[in-house]
């Protein structure tokens, strides 16, 4: 049960994700320079209730690790940097937030998926697909329906999840179930969800027939 690093945030960062951050509160930049010093990694949670900035908040106790993979030193002191997901851990005690926030933790290991996890799968990219079709039609920001995704489906299935344009507490149900299936029969229904929230707000767009 190790001690790290923690940076709770108002958004979740899912594993094998990217997370762009600028670090400029006192406490984080100090972080930031213990964890180069160290193994360059940190701790995400998200936020409950409360605030990034100024302490005080309550945070969730799922979360995942977060590997420094660039870092740009600003003129004030902060930072830039580029930090990919690598691991799920929970978070095991809080301890004092001093000089930053840090937890005891332990792995948060995936089950291993149940037979049909692959077609569960494949259900979901032609959800997504459809939901990335919708958003341009809408003229929202999305990427094309047609991008190519990572060939390791359980990786692809979080990059689904990260990309549809799911809320925080969406994204967080999804970290904290146990493996591959179960978040998959999840990101199902949230997917479906999505994609009748957007033929909802194009069906009021259309003229009447």
């Amino acid at each position: 049960m190790p001690e790290m690093p923690m940076f709770p945030l108002g958004l979740v960062l899912l594993p094998s994700m990217m997370l762009p951050l600028r670090v400029f509160e006192p406490r984080y930049q100090e972080m930031v320079r213990a964890c180069v010093a160290a193994n360059g990694e940190f701790g995400v949670v998200l936020i409950a209730r409360g605030s990034e900035v100024g302490g005080g908040d309550v945070r969730y106790d799922v979360g995942t690790v977060a590997e420094i993979m660039a870092l740009q030193p600003r003129t004030d002191g902060g930072f830039h940097l580029q930090a990919r997901g690598t691991r799920r851990i929970l978070v095991d005690e809080w301890l004092p937030d001093a000089p930053y926030p840090r937890a005891m933790v332990s792995d948060f290991p995936d089950v291993e998926p149940e037979p049909d996890f692959e077609e569960r799968h494949q259900a979901n990219v032609v959800l997504f697909r459809r939901i990335l079709a919708l958003a341009a039609e809408l003229g929202d920001p999305a990427p094309p329906a047609t991008m190519e995704l990572v060939a390791d489906p359980v990786v692809a299935a979080y990059q689904v999840a990260s990309l549809a344009g799911l809320g925080p507490a969406d994204l967080y149900d999804l970290l904290r179930e146990p493996g591959p299936s179960s978040r998959a029969e999840r990101l199902q229904q949230l997917l479906a969800d999505q994609r009748l929230l957007l033929e909802m707000r194009l069906a009021e767009l259309r003229p009447e027939q």
